[in-house]
Parts: structure tokens; sequence; C-alpha cells
């Protein structure tokens, strides 16, 4: 996670120029935009980013692994100390450009609220 702020990378990185297959807004204003992501098993989203801080609410999650500009895995589900599971709240920095793999046997959803600047 990170504190850069949306100037630093290119609008067409959004998740909704890059990857609208996988996201869908559900509201937005000059305040906050809610999206609801979904990626289903066997799915990759394509190259994307986030650009503002979110509370993230956690609706159906798989095994994932997030990865890097290059491909480089930052994050694996399968291994990691800390779970993510159903029903569960968290907070998220604004994240760099990435991918998502859905590398598991259930749909990962998520709706997002991103906090505008």
């Amino acid at each position: 996670m990170t504190n850069q702020k949306i100037s630093e990378w290119p609008l067409e990185l959004d998740a909704m120029y890059a990857a609208p297959d996988h996201h869908t807004v559900l509201l937005e204003n000059e305040r906050v935009r809610v999206l609801d992501s979904l990626v289903r098993p066997g799915e990759q989203t394509p190259l994307h980013t986030h650009c503002w801080p979110a509370v993230l609410q956690i609706i159906g999650i798989s095994d994932f692994t997030r990865h890097d500009s290059e491909g480089n895995v930052i994050f694996d589900s399968r291994v990691s100390n800390t779970p993510i599971v159903e029903g569960q709240t968290l907070w998220s920095g604004p994240l760099a450009p990435h991918f998502v793999k859905n590398v598991g046997s259930r749909d990962i959803r998520v709706i997002s609220i991103e906090i505008k600047d």
C-alpha cells in the first residue's frame, strides 16, 4: 500500500478504464466511488490501479494472487499469515498498477468504497 496520489498513475490504468469487465460503478460523486469487483475462478484482471484509499467489504473470497506491473507476485492468499474471509471489512491504501488472478474455485467479490481526496 502506498500514499501515491491519483496523478502519479495514468488515467487509462484506472480500474474502470483498464478492467471494466471486473469492476462496476455502483455510485460515484465528488467524494466517493463505490465499485463492485468480481473475479471468477480462473480469471485474471488486466493491469490496473485503484487511485484512492478504500474501505473493502469482502462479499466472496477465493485463493488469489496479486501481481505488480512486472508480473511479480506481491501477495498470495495461500501463504499469507493474515487470511481474508467472507464478511470481513478491510482498509486499503491506493493500489499501484497490479493484476489479480483467481487461483481458487469460488468467485472473488469485493465492494470498494473509494475515498476521493
